[in-house]
């Protein structure tokens, strides 16, 4: 989370991240309550997102997220509408995987707080299930979009696919040293601390 934000606060170019979780685990939207996460993470280990939605469990996904610069011409779409475009390249890397997922254009109705247990507008279903799932926040900086696909089976290649599908020119990056400076200590002083876990 903390590595997004400073991505996110020195984008000066799209940038897409993927990575796994070394551990299982949950993420939690901004505005989410801690006592409702708890009752349902089992003992996991919880961290709340900066960006909004429920919550999301993680360890077999495969977690991504786009940073979009404010001054680029993608972050003056709507936020339903960068969803609805974000999603339909996810879709398109899925194709490639032999997966048909769909973005679907009407929200399911559940009452639970968990991400995954039924799809909001433009996520994306295969078979009649959530496979993909997205929150977003728009800052002085850019858009931040934090998605999890729930992909069964090997994701070996899949996040190629996704940053080819996302644009015809791309470049990989390492992040400097100041970045995860500036992210270890984001991390330590906000994310990981009590009062941002708790709040609401």
């Amino acid at each position: 989370m903390a590595i997004d934000e400073i991505l996110l606060r020195q984008a000066e170019q799209p940038s897409l991240r993927i990575y796994r979780w070394s551990e299982r685990a949950v993420s939690f939207g901004y505005f989410g309550r801690i006592d409702d996460v708890e009752s349902l993470a089992a003992g996991r280990a919880m961290v709340r997102r900066w960006t909004g939605g429920g919550m999301v469990e993680h360890g077999d996904d495969l977690t991504y997220t786009l940073v979009i610069p404010r001054e680029h011409a993608f972050f003056r779409h709507a936020a339903l509408e960068s969803y609805r475009l974000i999603h339909e390249v996810v879709a398109q890397s899925l194709a490639g995987e032999g997966m048909s997922a769909q973005v679907i254009g009407v929200a399911g109705s559940s009452a639970s707080g968990a991400c995954f247990a039924s799809p909001v507008q433009y996520d994306l279903v295969a078979g009649g299930v959530k496979i993909a799932g997205a929150a977003q926040r728009r800052t002085r900086w850019g858009l931040l979009h934090q998605g999890s696909i729930q992909f069964k089976g090997s994701t070996v290649g899949l996040g190629d696919k996704l940053a080819r599908a996302f644009g015809a020119k791309i470049s990989q990056r390492h992040l400097t040293e100041s970045s995860l400076d500036a992210a270890r200590t984001l991390a330590e002083t906000k994310y990981a601390a009590t009062a941002w876990l708790r709040k609401y």
